[in-house]
């Protein structure tokens, strides 16, 4: 009779899982959902898809996005709106946001940088440019953690020093 597998083994793959990155993207129009999924494939990351501003508010409460792509016309709450929401709040304000829009205009990119973005892409997407400016931006994300870690460590080991 074979042996179970170990819980050493067991416990090493939702760990591994929960390390992996994950990106959202938000569209409304399927077709281009469908694209940019296509896009990512070789992109190492979990990837959720929403389909409104709504919904991209409530997969990012569930699914915890390191870095959402997000279209500016989008029913509901607009993608500029979305990303305002976003990084006026504490607990999300991390989530690195890649605007992917047909917009154009100057006014839509200042728009889009006031709301907080932090980058943009214009539609129709190049595939290379999505695909690195994804992975700088999940790396600049997980360096933004292991900073953030490093800091609280510190900090609690300053708080455990004797007074002088």
């Amino acid at each position: 009779m074979p042996k179970p597998a170990s819980a050493t083994a067991q416990a090493s793959a939702p760990a591994a899982e929960a390390r992996r990155s994950r990106v959202l993207i938000a569209d409304d129009n399927e077709p281009n959902r469908e694209l940019l999924e296509v896009y990512l494939a070789e992109v190492d990351c979990t990837i959720a898809t929403a389909v409104d501003g709504r919904d991209t508010l409530d997969k990012v409460a569930s699914f915890a996005p390191d870095v959402i792509l997000l279209d500016v016309m989008m029913p509901k709450l607009s993608g500029f709106e979305v990303c305002q929401q976003l990084k006026s709040n504490p607990a999300t304000s991390r989530i690195m946001i890649l605007m992917v829009t047909a917009l154009g205009e100057l006014g839509d990119i200042e728009r889009a940088v006031e709301a907080g973005t932090d980058d943009f892409l214009s539609k129709p997407v190049n595939k290379v440019e999505l695909v690195k400016r994804v992975e700088n931006m999940l790396k600049l994300r997980h360096v933004s953690d292991e900073l953030e870690r490093l800091r609280s460590y510190i900090r609690t080991m300053d708080d455990d020093q004797p007074p002088r």
